[in-house]
């Protein structure tokens, strides 16, 4: 049976922040979501529009047939642990049986795989080179995801995200927080990338699958963590945090990992194969227009009545 005599149906292995984002797009299509959470305060809302959850980890694995029944669409952004990939671990022999009418496959992962490039810049051709246990262990999965088309024809596909910011995880909520901080390491620069934006990556390629494609998910322009904290204060009128040497900053081991690796990210592959067009094309779109938003929802309460939309 053709996927278009069926009511699309997206489960997601891991609702979490992006996995939330692209919920929301789909819901408002008329999609039905399934997924697994584990944050009950964050999965809240998507309860409410219907939104079937699952528990799983480890040491509860899914009623495979009951959770994935009717889907058509699958996504897993459920990072691998020390002992690999646990959605391969426990389900992959049932996702290696998977047949239509699954239609598209996705599974997130990071640009950390490219390693430290000294800030030159890569696009999907690059060689994958982690320089950590965790990147590792992400180029580990993703081959064994793209195992899952090349030797079953479930239609997966790639996704690399650079640094992921957007409402309630930004520049601007760490610095309204206090918790900004301004790391001084000349010629470092990150990539990053807004949900809103990865949203809008996957739906393109959902129409315009080609499994077993690699794409990079970050904008236009790499910058240092210092300039965007700094213009988040600009934006909140208050004094940036001073700009603190790495050696001096006493960072913990997660943290100071983000600043091994410098590199420049291409996306050329995404705009040139699925048409994107970027909502926020560098971070000073994407912190303006949270920056607004935040502006309006408190105007809005201040009257008395009730902010529109929601966040991401």
């Amino acid at each position: 049976m053709s996927t278009a005599n069926l009511r699309r149906r997206l489960f997601c292995f891991g609702l979490g922040y992006s996995g939330r984002a692209l919920a929301r797009r789909v819901l408002a299509q008329g999609w039905a979501v399934a997924g697994t959470g584990r944050s009950e305060a964050g999965l809240a809302d998507l309860a409410a529009l219907g939104v079937e959850v699952f528990r799983f980890d480890r040491t509860r694995p899914l009623d495979f047939g009951r959770a994935l029944a009717g889907t058509t669409h699958l996504l897993t952004s459920v990072p691998p642990d020390e002992a690999g990939d646990a959605v391969l671990d426990i389900h992959g022999g049932a996702l290696a049986a998977l047949a239509p009418p699954v239609a598209w496959a996705g599974y997130l992962s990071t640009t950390g795989v490219y390693g430290d490039t000294g800030g030159a810049w890569v696009d999907e051709t690059a060689p994958v080179r982690p320089s950590g246990a965790r990147q590792r262990r992400r180029a580990e999965a993703e081959r064994a995801w793209l195992t899952l088309w090349s030797e079953h024809r479930l239609p997966v596909h790639v996704f690399r995200l650079a640094g992921i910011y957007g409402p309630g995880r930004s520049a601007l909520d760490q610095v309204r927080a206090g918790t900004a901080r301004r790391i001084d390491q000349p010629g470092q620069v990150f990539s990053r990338i807004h949900v809103e934006d990865i949203a809008g990556v996957l739906l393109a390629s959902m129409a315009r699958p080609n499994p077993g494609t690699i794409y990079n998910v970050c904008d236009d322009r790499p910058a240092p963590a210092a300039t965007v904290v700094a213009y988040a204060s600009h934006l909140l009128e208050v004094t940036p945090p001073p700009l603190t040497p790495l050696a001096q900053a006493g960072l913990s081991p997660m943290a100071a990992s983000f600043y091994r690796d410098n590199r420049r990210v291409r996306n050329d592959r995404i705009k040139q194969e699925l048409g994107v067009v970027l909502r926020h094309p560098d971070f000073e779109s994407g912190l303006d227009d949270q920056f607004r938003q935040a502006q309006a929802s408190a105007s809005v309460r201040e009257q008395g009545g009730q902010p529109f939309g929601g966040g991401g």
